[in-house]
């Protein structure tokens, strides 16, 4: 999982998955973001995008 997504702050509407431009991300049955697929690029445009700042990529300690 390269995302993490503070469900407190969250308001699912859904701007992280439409900008995701690998589509690796999806809503999951209450709304929430999840990963979709484990292809995340670390682009940032998720956590860029996201108006509640509720989405931190978690980068993997070789690409640090």
């Amino acid at each position: 999982m390269s995302i993490e997504v503070d469900r407190t702050r969250c308001i699912r509407c859904g701007i992280c998955v439409d900008q995701c431009p690998l589509d690796c991300l999806r809503t999951d049955s209450e709304g929430f973001p999840v990963m979709k697929y484990n292809e995340c690029w670390y682009c940032g445009v998720c956590e860029t995008d996201c108006v509640e700042n509720a989405i931190r990529i978690k980068l993997p300690y070789l690409i640090r």
